[in-house]
């Protein structure tokens, strides 16, 4: 049995995540997303309002997609560190980048808060998971009784992102991999 067609809206809410995510706002023209989603000029402005309501719609989309899969990494059974060894191990196409993370470092996104806000709270998502898994760590003895859960998982979420860019800027998944392993040797230190 073939899959019905999707429709319009739905087409266009994927092309352009897909777009934003290889491109960015700005590489995302309108011709572009109607040629990735197969629809024709009018059927943007049919759903949407213009391209911004478009990309926050697909934003949101991308961003509710991730804090979903960050909740089920979280929610997982083990141990704190393998708990948060597995979120920071997951299968990632390094290379391509966090389709949430990316779209901050684009200048029209970064500069309007609704375009922001579904980035802003996935990492609320990401962070509130990581300090509760590190706060259960140092409270069964996994982690030091000084372990500030907070700033650590302020540094674990920049490990991820900041590992995605130096993979980008070597064209190698190597560098983020580098990043992440020694983000949890320093995480197994904090045991001691």
């Amino acid at each position: 049995m073939t899959e019905p067609p999707r429709d319009a809206r739905e087409r266009l809410i994927e092309g352009t995540r897909e777009l934003l995510w290889e491109r960015g706002y700005v590489g995302t023209s309108p011709t572009a997303i109607w040629r990735a989603s197969g629809v024709g000029q009018g059927s943007m402005y049919h759903h949407f309002q213009g391209k911004p309501d478009l990309v926050l719609a697909a934003e949101q989309r991308s961003a509710e997609q991730m804090q979903r899969d960050i909740r089920a990494c979280f929610a997982q059974e083990g141990s704190a560190y393998e708990r948060i060894s597995a979120y920071l191990l997951r299968e990632r196409d390094a290379l391509r980048g966090c389709p949430v993370g990316r779209l901050v470092a684009d200048p029209e996104i970064a500069a309007d808060g609704r375009l922001r806000e579904p980035a802003r709270e996935t990492f609320a998502v990401l962070h509130e998971c990581l300090v509760s898994a590190l706060e259960d760590g140092r409270n069964a003895g996994e982690f030091a009784a000084d372990l500030d859960a907070v700033r650590t998982a302020s540094t674990l979420a920049a490990v991820v992102q900041g590992g995605y860019t130096l993979a980008r800027a070597e064209a190698s998944a190597e560098p983020y991999e580098r990043a992440v392993q020694g983000a949890l040797a320093l995480l197994r230190l904090a045991d001691r």
